[in-house]
C-alpha cells in the first residue's frame, strides 16, 4: 500500500529526531506513540528498548519483528582551552567526510549547533596528497571562546552529536538524508502493525521491537530478545545497493535500489524461515531480491538468534546508497514492499509452525 501524507510526516518526523546510540530516548518516545495506536500494548525495558505486541491466538507462536532505533553520530571528548571541541565516533561515524559539516549536539541545556572546522584550502599545506583526517584531527567550532563559554552552552565532555542534516525527497518515490540507517526499520514496524489491523487476523502474536545499540554491537536486541523469548523472528536492517559506480559487483554482490527488499542466505539466517519469506513473496508478487552471509550478518540478527535455545531468525533488508553519510539513499517503493512481505510473513505462521529444522 502506498505510504499516505500522514505516513511520510511520521517518517519525516522519526528521521529528524537524534537518536545516536546510547541516546536514542527521543525518537523511541516518538515510536511508541505510534506503535501504541497500533497495538494491544507497548513495554520497554531499563535500557530504553521498546516493543508492539499485536496478540494471536492462545498457545500460537510468536513471531518477533526487530529493527535498531539509534544511528551513528560523535561525543564530545575534550572541550580545549579557547573553546573548541574535540570528538569521538559513536558507532561507525565516517569521519572521512566530517570536515566542513554542521552538528547538533544534545546538550544539557537543549539543542546546540556546532560545526566541524575546515582550514580554507588556500592555507592548508597540499604539497602532500591529502588525506582523509583522523578522528583526533577533528575539532568542533560551537562558537565559544573558552571552557567556560563551553559550559554556558550545556556541553560538557560526553554529550552527544549528530549531523545536522535533515531529510528530503530527492524524488518522487527516493528519499535522502541521515539516519534512515535504521529509523526506516523502525518506521517499517509501525507500517506493519498498521497492516495488521485490517484484514484476515494473524494467529500467532507478533512483537515489533525498536532496539537500542545496534550500531555497537546489538546489545538491545539482546536484552530485549531474551526477555521477549520469540519462537521465530525476521530482522529488518538496511543493506548495501551495488549499482552506484565503483562498486566491484563480484566482490559485493548485485542489490539494486527499486527492486524489493532482499533476503539475505546462510550463516545465522534459519533455512526454514528463509523459505517462508521467498514462498510469501512469491504468493504476494513481491518483488525479492539475494544475498549471501559467509561468517555473520553484521546486523541484529546475530544476536537475536542465539538467544537462550536459538531462535529461527533471518534478516529482510532495505536497499540503500551511501549508507552512514549524510546523504544515505532509499526507494520508497522498496520501504513499500518490505511493508507487505513482512506483514504477510507474519499472517502466514500457523499455531503449529515450528521452523525447526529436520535432523531426527
Amino acid at each position: 500500500m502506498p505510504l499516505s501524507d500522514d505516513d511520510r510526516t511520521f517518517l519525516f518526523d522519526l528521521l529528524r529526531t537524534p537518536s545516536p546510540t546510547g541516546f536514542e530516548a527521543p525518537g523511541q518516545r516518538l515510536w511508541a506513540a505510534r506503535a501504541a495506536e497500533r497495538s494491544d500494548r507497548v513495554e520497554s525495558d531499563a535500557y530504553g528498548n521498546a516493543w508492539a505486541v499485536r496478540d494471536g491466538k492462545k498457545n500460537a507462536p510468536t513471531v518477533l519483528l526487530e529493527a535498531h532505533a539509534d544511528e551513528i553520530g560523535f561525543a564530545v571528548k575534550y572541550v580545549s582551552d579557547d573553546g573548541f571541541l574535540r570528538v569521538d565516533r559513536i558507532g561507525g561515524s565516517d569521519h572521512a567526510i566530517a570536515r566542513a559539516r554542521r552538528l547538533v549536539f544534545m546538550g544539557s541545556k537543549g539543542p546546540v549547533p556546532g560545526i566541524l572546522g575546515n582550514t580554507a584550502i588556500h592555507l592548508r599545506d597540499r604539497s602532500n596528497d591529502e588525506k582523509a583526517p583522523k578522528i583526533e584531527d577533528l575539532y568542533v567550532d560551537v562558537g565559544a571562546s573558552s571552557r567556560e563559554e563551553v559550559a554556558d552552552l550545556g556541553l560538557r565532555v560526553g554529550h552527544p552529536a549528530v549531523y545536522a542534516d535533515a531529510v528530503e525527497m530527492l524524488t518522487d518515490t527516493r528519499v535522502t538524508g541521515r539516519a534512515l540507517d535504521n529509523r526506516l526499520g523502525g518506521f517499517v514496524l509501525t507500517q506493519v502493525l498498521g497492516e495488521l489491523r485490517t484484514g484476515k487476523k494473524h494467529a500467532a502474536t507478533v512483537t515489533a521491537l525498536n532496539a537500542v545499540q545496534e550500531e555497537i554491537g546489538g546489545n538491545g536486541a539482546k536484552m530485549a530478545a531474551y526477555a521477549i523469548e520469540p519462537d521465530v523472528a525476521v530482522v529488518i536492517d538496511v543493506t548495501h545497493a551495488t549499482d552506484s559506480p565503483g562498486i566491484e559487483k563480484a566482490k559485493h554482490g548485485e542489490v539494486k535500489l527499486g527492486e524489493g527488499p532482499t533476503v539475505t542466505h546462510g550463516t545465522v539466517n534459519h533455512p526454514a524461515v528463509v523459505e517462508r519469506l521467498i514462498e510469501v513473496a512469491e504468493a504476494n508478487d513481491i518483488p525479492l531480491q539475494h544475498e549471501s552471509s559467509s561468517r555473520y550478518s553484521g546486523t541484529d540478527t546475530d544476536v537475536i538468534f542465539t538467544s537462550r535455545r536459538g531462535v529461527p531468525s533471518a534478516l529482510v533488508s532495505i536497499p540503500m546508497r551511501y549508507m552512514h553519510s549524510t546523504v544515505e539513499t532509499v526507494d520508497l517503493g522498496d520501504v513499500e514492499h518490505t511493508v507487505a512481505l513482512l506483514a504477510a510473513f507474519a499472517r502466514s505462521v500457523r499455531a503449529d509452525d515450528t521452523f525447526r529444522t529436520a535432523v531426527l
